[in-house]
C-alpha cells in the first residue's frame, strides 16, 4: 500500500516570513498616506504621541525594495529588542532557580494537594492570572510562567496546551475585561477624554462573560485530553517530552534549602506587583528583577557560581525560538512603516463604518479594532492611534465615547491570542515549544465564542448608551 505524505503545516517563522513578503508587495499596491502626529496631555500628567484624525493625507509612494525586505527581521530585532532580551534573562534566571529542583518539588506538592479535584486548578488558576491582566496589563509577563503552568498540567494528566492555556487564556480573559488596565482602558479613556476607568461595572460584568468562556472552553478540552491522550493537540510534543512528567505519587518532601527558595520566589512576585502597579515598571526592571531572583535563589539553593552561569546559559538557549519570533513578527511592522502604508490601512478601515447604523457600525468598530491589533499588536500603541479617529467618528454617528473604548479594548484582547503579530503569544507559545497551527486549532473557537460576546456586549452598550458620554 502506498501511503500519502502527510501535509505538513508551515513553520511559524515561515507563516511570519510569508506576511512580511506580503506586506512588502503591498507597498507597491496601496497608496502611501499618512496622518499627522500630535501631543496630548494625559490626566496622570503624562503626554501621548496620538494621530490628528483630520489630517489624513497621501503621499508619495515608498515601495519597499527586495534588499530592504530582507532587513525587515534584523530590524525587527533592533525594534523590539527590549523584548527579546527580556526573554533571554528571565528564561536564563528560571533556568538558575529551576535548578534547584523547589519549583518541581514544589509543584509536585501542589498537585498532590490537587489530587482528586483536577478540574478545580483550572479555574482558580485562571482566575489568578486573569486579575493581573484586568490591573496590570499582564501579558509578557505571562511567559516566565508558562514552563511552570505546562509542569502542573502535565502532572494532573493534561497537556502543554492546557498548561500554557491556563496562564496566557487567563491573563488575556483579563485583559479584555481591562476594568483597571492602564495601560489600554486608561488611555484609551484619557484620549477619549473620559474619566479613568469610568464604566467600571460594566466592564466587571464583560469580564465575567469572558473569563468564563476561557475558563469552560479550557476545562472542555483538558477532560477530554485526561480521557483519551491522543486527543492532545500537541500530542508529538508530551510524547517526546514524556520523561519531564511529574509523577505526582512520588513527593519526596521539600528540603529547607528549596522551602527557602518558594518563600523567596513568592517574595520576588510579590515585589513584581508593588513594581508594576506602583512604580510602573516593565521590561528593564521586570527582567532585572528576575535577574537579582536568579542569583540570590540559586545561592540559597546550593547552587556553585559556574553551575549557576551553565543553568543561565541552558534556560535562555530553551527560550531562544519564543525570543527570536518576537523580533520576525515585528519584521512585519518595519515593512507597512517603511512602506508609509500603515496609516493607509487604517483610514481605509475607519471609513467602512463610518455609514452604518449605530448598532452595526458599534460591531464594526470592534471588527476594526481586531483587524488593527494584527497590525499594531501594543495595547497602548494601538489605543494611540486608532481611538484619535474612533473618538470623533463615534461623536459623528450618535455613538457614546465609552462605547468606542469598548470598542477599542475587545478588538486589542481578544485578537491577541491568536494574532501571529503578537509578541506575548508567539514567546509564550515558544517557551511551551506548542507550534502556532496546534495552539490554533486550541484556540480559534474560543475566540469565536469570546467575539460574539464582545459583539452582544457592544449592542448592549450602544442600546443604553453607555456613558458618562
Amino acid at each position: 500500500m502506498t501511503q500519502k505524505k502527510k501535509r505538513e503545516f508551515p513553520h511559524t517563522y515561515v507563516i511570519i516570513f510569508v506576511i512580511i513578503l506580503i506586506a512588502g508587495i503591498s507597498t507597491y499596491v496601496l497608496p502611501a498616506g499618512e496622518y499627522d502626529r500630535v501631543q496630548i496631555e494625559m490626566p496622570d500628567g503624562s503626554s501621548r504621541t496620538v494621530v490628528d484624525p483630520d489630517t489624513f493625507h497621501y503621499v508619495d509612494s515608498n515601495p519597499v525594495p527586495f534588499f530592504n525586505l530582507m532587513q525587515a527581521v534584523p530590524k525587527g530585532l533592533v525594534a523590539s529588542a527590549e523584548v527579546v532580551f527580556f526573554i533571554f534573562v528571565v528564561g536564563g534566571a528560571f533556568g538558575i532557580i529551576n535548578s534547584t529542583g523547589a519549583i518541581l518539588d514544589g509543584i509536585r506538592s501542589l498537585a498532590l494537594k490537587f489530587g482528586g479535584k483536577e478540574t478545580l486548578m483550572i479555574p482558580v488558576i485562571m482566575t489568578v492570572f486573569s486579575l493581573g491582566g484586568a490591573t496590570f496589563g499582564m501579558s509578557e509577563e505571562t511567559i516566565v510562567f508558562v514552563p511552570i503552568g505546562i509542569v502542573l498540567a502535565r502532572s494532573l494528566g493534561y497537556d502543554a496546551v492546557v498548561g500554557t492555556a491556563i496562564v496566557f487564556s487567563g491573563a488575556a480573559a483579563g485583559f479584555v475585561g481591562g476594568w483597571m488596565n492602564p495601560f489600554t482602558v486608561g488611555v484609551a479613556q484619557g484620549i477619549a477624554e473620559l474619566p479613568t476607568f469610568s464604566g467600571i461595572g460594566f466592564r466587571l460584568v464583560l469580564y465575567v462573560a469572558i473569563l468564563a468562556s476561557a475558563i469552560l472552553w479550557t476545562m472542555r478540552y483538558a477532560n477530554k485530553v485526561k480521557e483519551d491522550p491522543s486527543y492532545s493537540f500537541c500530542r508529538q510534543l508530551e510524547l517526546d517530552q514524556a520523561s519531564e512528567v511529574v509523577e505526582i505519587d512520588k513527593d519526596h518532601g521539600l528540603t529547607t534549602r528549596q522551602k527557602l527558595v518558594l518563600v523567596g520566589f513568592v517574595l520576588g512576585m510579590m515585589i513584581l506587583v508593588y513594581g508594576v502597579l506602583i512604580h510602573g515598571w516593565y521590561m528593564i526592571e521586570i527582567a532585572a528583577l528576575f535577574f537579582t531572583m536568579g542569583l540570590v535563589l540559586g545561592i540559597i539553593g546550593g547552587i556553585s557560581p559556574n553551575t549557576m552561569a551553565e543553568e543561565f546559559i541552558a534556560g535562555a538557549k530553551d527560550l531562544a525560538t519564543g525570543a527570536l519570533v518576537v523580533g520576525f513578527s515585528r519584521g512585519i511592522l518595519v515593512v507597512l512603516s517603511e512602506g508609509v502604508i500603515l496609516d493607509t490601512i487604517i483610514h481605509g478601515l475607519a471609513g467602512t463604518i463610518q455609514n452604518l447604523p449605530r448598532t452595526v457600525a458599534a460591531v464594526g468598530m470592534f471588527i476594526v479594532q481586531s483587524i488593527m491589533n494584527f497590525f499594531i499588536p501594543s495595547g497602548s500603541g494601538q489605543a494611540g492611534t486608532t481611538m484619535p479617529i474612533m473618538v470623533p467618528l463615534a461623536d459623528v454617528i450618535g455613538m457614546t465615547r465609552q462605547t468606542a473604548v469598548v470598542a477599542f479594548q475587545c478588538g486589542d484582547g481578544i485578537s491577541n491570542s491568536i494574532i501571529p503579530t503578537g509578541a506575548s503569544l508567539l514567546a509564550a507559545l515558544g517557551v511551551a515549544k506548542i507550534k502556532y497551527e496546534e495552539w490554533v486549532r486550541f484556540i480559534w473557537p474560543l475566540m469565536v465564542i469570546q467575539s460574539v460576546i464582545a459583539a452582544v456586549f457592544m449592542v448592549i452598550a450602544t442600546f443604553m448608551n453607555l456613558g458618562p458620554f
